[in-house]
């Protein structure tokens, strides 16, 4: 992987160096009593409930979420702890407009789709770097192996976000922060084991002052898993993976108003997998390594008594995925070898000019560069075939300018333009407003969006062996209108929101020229409806129910895999000070898929399902917690995938050491 052997060196250097000096400025702190501990502890998880939500994704800058009029749902680590969840794909089941799918157990391809958009329409940060995969044909991202180490929030926004983020938010964007460290040192060790031999091991450490922070964690995860192709169709080899992810995360404030931030994630999963769904798709040599590396690194300049700030930044999203398929018995003649290698290089220039309490204007430079290559070799009855993409690239320049207008402390409002000149097709702008009202009298807050959105043409799409290099890019326009209520003090907050989409030349392989065109039309539409409620301390109700039409419109058929109901509930209870208790439902109404295990494909309806999860921890001291977690509690029979099989009921437990 190019890069990777100075990056992580220089990383290291820094996390011996930086920790000492953290550590002379708190060590006064490191032998505090454990009871001291315990009411930091409950400190801080009352502070987190009494402050105001701040959100980043939906301006790029640090706004309350009272005053955004896009629809964000934010997901707190303390959310991801209670609820035990170890992807970053399960966090997202219970997110109002989001289908998620996966291919099998752990370790199978995983997506989602926003408000009925494709899965490749959305955009997939962490901490501001690109993590969708250049040379896949769609350029979507895989969630299989995005663990939920080191996370301190994630933001989901939905709707076309092209205004902001460019190409590939023309559905929505996922924004994955991570722990930035402070106060005295801090760190823990768990591990974990439970059904079909899995394991896992977590460790993480974290300080901070005002002169330098850090946070590191690190995870192993091992499983037999299940069989990727569905057991009740006789397959029945279990399919292995193992997951190890570190995540880093260094910041250094040599002055008051200058400070500069190192962000590292490297993951290396390795899975095995079946040859396709249904039966006959069991595969026991059938392999996958995947290797990932996201790197950012980012300076913050404050002028003018905080009046303007300036952040530069570089990215570098590296991706290797390789394929070994050896023969075997069931398949004496088949072999097949392939790698894949994406890479994302980013330089970008935000300014904020704080013009006055009133307004905010925003305006940066993007200038991204990616490039993609890949290889395949196979041996079957019919001869050997080679294909090789060899390596190609594009370049985008994006421009933005955004205006956040706040008047009366009730009325905000966001308007934005973008213009980004691709090295294929040219220029293409978009545009986006946003508005939220606040009626403070009676705790309402009146909101809506309206924007467009657009996606680029992959590199596979403009110049494999079946792509037309004078593609168009893929469009969009969405909007959305929206009232939440908040009563009793906001014990209880009540929200529905009605969204559109439309999706205009959108890019499909044509069997008939063996070509990518752009060709296909789409719409969705539905209506977002969630609940919270806390009735009494340490109780906490959280509900959403999601309705989503979606149609093709050449064809008039639903768009595959979209559920057109789903609801989700979660009920967290703190007891006795030291135990937490969590119950997850996740209802997943009836949807379509096709069948790949005839010719041709036929179209099949999935069964509605019901998902449970129940997770429960308990602190023995301030420094000891036990914790397990059942999931599939029913013990449900679903597919996500036609003829791809998923986890039965299954329980893990653990323990977890802090100090």
């Amino acid at each position: 992987m190019k890069g990777e052997s100075i990056i992580p060196i220089v990383f290291l250097a820094l996390l011996l160096v930086v920790p000492t000096m953290v550590t002379a400025e708190v060590s006064e702190f490191t032998e505090m009593p454990e009871t001291t501990r315990q009411s930091d502890n409950e400190a801080e998880k009352a502070k987190e409930d009494k402050a105001e939500e701040i959100v980043v994704t939906a301006t790029r800058i640090e706004t309350a979420s009272r005053e955004v009029g896009s629809s964000i749902t934010v997901i707190t680590g303390r959310q991801i702890e209670e609820r035990q969840n170890t992807t970053v794909l399960e966090v997202l089941r219970t997110v109002p407009a989001l289908d998620i799918i996966r291919s099998g157990g752990p370790g199978g391809q995983a997506s989602v789709f926003i408000r009925g958009a494709q899965s490749e329409h959305t955009l997939v940060l962490i901490d501001g770097v690109e993590m969708n995969d250049p040379i896949t044909p769609g350029r979507s991202f895989d969630f299989a192996n995005l663990t939920t180490d080191n996370i301190e929030r994630i933001e989901i926004i939905r709707g076309p976000q092209s205004t902001l983020y460019g190409s590939d938010a023309i559905g929505g964007v996922i924004n994955i922060i991570t722990k930035k460290g402070k106060g005295r040192i801090r760190g823990f060790m768990s591990a974990e084991g439970g059904s079909f031999n899995t394991f896992i091991e977590n460790a993480g450490i974290s300080a901070g002052n005002r002169w330098a922070n850090y946070s590191l964690g690190i995870r192993h995860w091992d499983t037999d898993g299940i069989s990727a192709a569905n057991e009740k169709d006789h397959n029945h080899e279990r399919d292995n993976y193992e997951n190890t992810s570190i995540s880093t995360r260094l910041g250094i404030t040599p002055v008051q108003n200058l400070d500069a931030d190192f962000i590292l994630r490297y993951i290396d999963a390795k899975a095995d997998i079946d040859n396709a769904g249904g039966v006959g798709g069991d595969d026991p040599n059938n392999k996958a390594d995947l290797e990932q590396l996201f790197f950012r690194t980012q300076v913050r300049l404050s002028l003018f008594n905080e009046l303007w700030e300036q952040k530069l930044g570089f990215s570098l999203t590296d991706l290797d995925r390789d394929y070994i398929n050896d023969t075997d018995a069931d398949h004496p003649l088949d072999l097949d070898r392939s790698s894949y290698e994406g890479e994302i290089y980013k330089f970008d220039w935000q300014h904020d000019l704080y013009l006055h309490k009133t307004n905010t204007l925003i305006l940066g430079i993007e200038n991204e560069e990616e490039k993609g290559k890949s290889r395949y070799y196979s041996e079957s009855a019919w001869g050997p075939y080679t294909n090789s993409f060899k390596e190609k690239t594009a370049r985008t320049i994006g421009y933005y300018l955004q205006d956040q207008i706040k008047l009366w402390d009730s009325w905000f409002t966001t308007l934005g333009i973008r213009l980004d000149d691709h090295s294929r097709f040219g220029t293409e702008t978009t545009y986006r407003i946003t508005s939220a009202y606040l009626i403070q009298r009676t705790g309402t807050k009146l909101k809506g969006s309206f924007g467009t959105g657009f996606k680029a043409p992959t590199l596979y799409q403009l110049y494999s062996q079946y792509g037309e290099k004078n593609l168009d890019p893929e469009e969009s326009i969405g909007w959305d209108v929206g009232i939440e209520q908040s009563l009793f003090q906001e014990k209880l907050i009540l929200g529905i929101t009605y969204f559109n989409n439309e999706f205009d030349d959108l890019i499909e392989f044509e069997s008939g020229t063996s070509r990518y065109i752009n060709v296909a039309e789409a719409e969705t539409q539905g209506v977002e409806v969630f609940a919270s409620l806390r009735p009494i301390d340490g109780l906490t109700f959280l509900a959403g129910y999601t309705y989503t039409d979606t149609e093709n419109s050449e064809t008039g058929k639903d768009l595959l895999r979209r559920a057109e109901n789903k609801f989700a509930l979660n009920v967290n209870y703190q007891f006795m000070d030291r135990g937490n208790v969590n119950l997850n439902l996740v209802y997943v109404g009836k949807r379509d898929d096709n069948d790949y295990s005839v010719w041709p494909a036929a179209r099949v309806e999935l069964d509605k399902y019901l998902l449970a999860n129940l997770a429960l921890s308990y602190d023995i001291t301030g420094n000891i917690q036990v914790f397990g977690r059942v999931e599939n509690l029913l013990d449900e029979d679903y597919e996500e995938v036609k003829g791809f099989g998923t986890p039965e009921l299954s329980a893990f437990g653990g323990c977890r050491l802090s100090f």
